[in-house]
């Protein structure tokens, strides 16, 4: 059980990834630079999101980055969910937006500390519509992480055995 919970909460970080980068809202276009990049730089640690480069949902780049990171204001300005990527991270977005195959050989993390704005599908990470019976979240601030597919392996195996991270 604790296995699929794994599972299942790597599917929502990737759908709530999607959704941060896949939705371009024209909401946005009066807000500030520098109103982006504050709301950017409260999803992670001021460790990470001082140095990072701010990246808009169009991908334009609001201010460039010295430490590998990327950081986004979120999908508009009604949506407060700002979301800042390592390098691993920017890459499975880059995957799931274009349905590519993704695969790594180290881990990623994801900061989503000013929480998610809007509910999303942990079934399918193109689902724009809840339907009954659908499992939709909607978190506080959290932390997601990808593994490399044989420590997911060995991490599920943990979970199922009942070992506590």
């Amino acid at each position: 059980m604790r296995g699929e919970y794994t599972h299942f909460i790597l599917i929502v970080s990737l759908i709530v990834a999607l959704f941060a980068l896949a939705v371009v809202s024209v909401a946005t276009a009066g807000e500030s630079k520098a109103a982006k990049i504050a709301r950017a730089m409260r999803a992670a640690p001021p460790s990470i999101s001082k140095n990072t480069t701010i990246v808009d949902v169009d991908g334009t780049v609001l201010r460039p980055g010295t430490n590998g990171w990327t950081c986004m204001p979120g999908l508009s300005a009604d949506n407060m969910s700002p979301m800042c990527n390592d390098e691993v991270w920017v890459k499975l977005m880059q995957a799931v937006d274009t349905k590519a195959d993704f695969h790594t050989d180290r881990a990623g993390i994801s900061y989503m500390l000013a929480g998610d704005a809007i509910p999303v599908s942990n079934t399918d990470p193109y689902d724009t519509k809840q339907d009954r019976g659908e499992v939709w979240v909607q978190e506080g601030a959290h932390l997601m992480v990808v593994f490399p597919d044989p420590k997911l392996r060995l991490l599920k195996k943990l979970l199922q055995k009942g070992t506590r991270l």
